[in-house]
């Protein structure tokens, strides 16, 4: 930045005062900024160790504003790395989806949690009037060609 009296073998009467403001650093921190929020975004979608199972389709993106509930390999259920207990977990839906527009669920379950554990998660969504449900999965792993 440069504030003062700039000279060029002018008389004083016919200087004016040179006030610029110097953005290159603000610009500089902003597109770090920035470049922190994009590796950061996707891993915020995680937290709990689950290991999906893999599928050859291929889904749609998910909203930032949506719920997901994972269910980790012990049956244990989580909503945004929350831990809901098995009971509870139809009243916590209630709460949640009870003034919410968008009534979408996401079940992120590990490959090798009971089939059981899931339905109930699925039951007890559907109890508290979520309209649609989408299982997370990941794409296959490629194979090396020879």
């Amino acid at each position: 930045m440069a504030f003062g009296k700039l000279s060029l073998g002018k008389s004083d009467e016919d200087n004016e005062d040179m006030a610029e403001i110097n953005i290159i650093p603000l610009v500089d921190v902003m597109l770090v900024l920035l470049i922190i929020f994009m590796v950061t975004a996707p891993l915020s979608i995680g937290g709990i160790k689950v290991e999906l199972p893999h599928s050859k389709a291929r889904g749609g993106l998910v909203d930032e504003d949506r719920i997901v509930l994972s269910i980790n390999s012990k049956g244990d259920f989580y909503i945004d790395k929350t831990r809901i207990a098995d009971d509870s977990l139809p009243e916590r839906f209630k709460e949640i989806f009870r003034n919410r527009e968008k009534k979408e669920l996401f079940i992120r379950a590990d490959r090798g949690v009971a089939y059981g554990k899931v339905v109930d998660a699925m039951s007890a969504a559907k109890v508290a009037g979520v309209l649609k449900m989408g299982m997370l999965t990941q794409a296959p792993p490629t194979t090396a060609l020879k």
